[in-house]
């Protein structure tokens, strides 16, 4: 298994400032963004938002703002852990009021203090997963693009020392394996390609997609995918605000003497330790970039779109 997963350690003083949160349960701020774990975690509705399992099943709950949920149950276990894409899962919508939110729809059930009951299921209990790869130290002969410092990219860098949105390497690569995490805003009231959007945009042609697409459906241009080109075989975004990993082995094009080309691209991504995309064949750029002749090298792009998408500890080891 690729993912581990370790629970949240809960105190009875932690419980009681949770069920005395929800209590409370004030109308969501319109189009409120969080970039700092610290301030989303005095939100109640990031509070309830993320992922429940028991030994029967796993779910994922999305927040929609205005104190409305979203909740996605996957027989098996969560995705990437039990549960994989075709495998049976139903959602239900759900709303805060009076210190719990209750789902109906695909199915029913209650949450409240960080329990998720499901009619028929029994109680889920909520957890952390982390990527395998966080932390991931670069190898001897890797290029630290960036590690707190812009040492081979140039962009922003937050105070606390992230990389912002909107990068680009300054040295070319052609086939490598690259080593990435990044971190999504929490944006409950965006939907869509306005939520946590970015991306890495290999020679500025293939785009491995960064979005906040938890608990969707996994989309050609959703997180883990080659952007509008393919599907991820299995969605593995965690919740925004949650580092996350991309562990990228890309094979460039190949040319001949007259510049012809004689080799279509490859890449596999792994998505926070999933293999998402297994050594795919990239006839063309995607996206927009297909518009563009291929070429044997060129620069990493990290996309902006607007949203404070947020990374660090990015190498990459030239093949």
């Amino acid at each position: 298994m690729w993912i581990h997963s370790t629970l949240l350690a809960t105190s009875l003083l932690l419980g009681l400032t949770f069920q005395a949160s929800l209590a409370a349960a004030p109308k969501a701020a319109k189009n409120k963004v969080i970039v700092d774990p610290a301030v989303a975690a005095k939100d109640v509705e990031y509070q309830i938002q993320g992922e429940y399992k028991a030994d029967c099943c796993g779910a994922q709950v999305v927040a929609l703002g205005d104190n409305k949920f979203r909740a996605v149950l996957f027989d098996g276990g969560l995705p990437g852990a039990g549960w994989n894409r075709g495998d049976e899962k139903a959602e239900a919508e759900g709303t805060l009021a009076g210190g719990e939110v209750v789902f109906k729809g695909g199915f029913e059930g209650t949450l409240k203090n960080e329990v998720l009951n499901i009619k028929g299921r029994g109680d889920l209990q909520k957890e952390t997963r982390k990527s395998p790869t966080l932390g991931a130290k670069p190898p001897k002969g890797a290029v630290v693009v960036f590690d707190g410092k812009a040492r081979a990219i140039k962009g922003n860098v937050t105070d606390d020392g992230l990389l912002k949105e909107g990068a680009v390497t300054t040295d070319k690569f052609g086939s490598f394996k690259m080593h990435v995490e990044f971190r999504t805003p929490f944006e409950p009231h965006k939907r869509g390609q306005g939520r946590g959007n970015s991306g890495f945009y290999i020679h500025n042609r293939y785009e491995v997609q960064v979005l906040d697409s938890f608990g969707l459906e996994g989309a050609y241009n959703e997180a883990g995918s080659l952007y509008r080109f393919k599907t991820p075989d299995v969605n593995m975004a965690l919740p925004p605000l949650v580092w996350q990993t991309y562990d990228i082995d890309f094979t460039a094009a190949k040319f001949d003497a007259s510049g012809k080309k004689i080799k279509n691209a490859r890449i596999t991504v792994r998505h926070n330790g999933v293999v998402v995309q297994d050594n795919v064949e990239l006839p063309k750029g995607t996206g927009n970039g297909g518009r563009r002749a291929e070429v044997p090298a060129e620069h990493i792009h990290i996309q902006n779109h607007s949203n404070p998408v947020r990374f660090r500890n990015i190498w990459i080891i030239p093949k």
